[in-house]
């Protein structure tokens, strides 16, 4: 039975992986506060997302699912955004440079 992480715990969860991969950058900022040093990890994830030319919530995805389930859960939550953002669905993918 597979747990359904919410979005929130789902973050948190690839932070922590996030920065097991970060050896550099847990380096650098270990002798700061431990605030500091969670905003740290969070910009330099977002930096990494920016950098593979996804959102930060795709690299969420990817550090917390299989590659089959990022696939499908990606276009999933993307769809989600086109509805809720009242744009068809191939406009939408246009839009965000997704090809389906």
């Amino acid at each position: 039975m597979t747990v359904k992480l919410t979005q929130e715990a789902r973050h948190e969860e690839a932070l922590k992986k996030y920065a097991l991969d970060a050896h550099e950058l847990l380096e650098e900022i270990k002798d700061l506060p431990a605030d500091d040093q969670k905003d740290q990890i969070q910009w330099a994830f977002e930096d990494e997302a920016e950098a593979q030319g996804l959102q930060p919530w795709e690299l969420t995805l990817k550090y917390t699912s299989s590659p089959e389930e990022y696939e499908t859960e990606r276009l999933k939550l993307h769809k989600e955004a086109a509805e809720v953002l009242g744009v068809e669905w191939e406009e939408y993918c246009e839009m965000n440079n997704l090809v389906v």
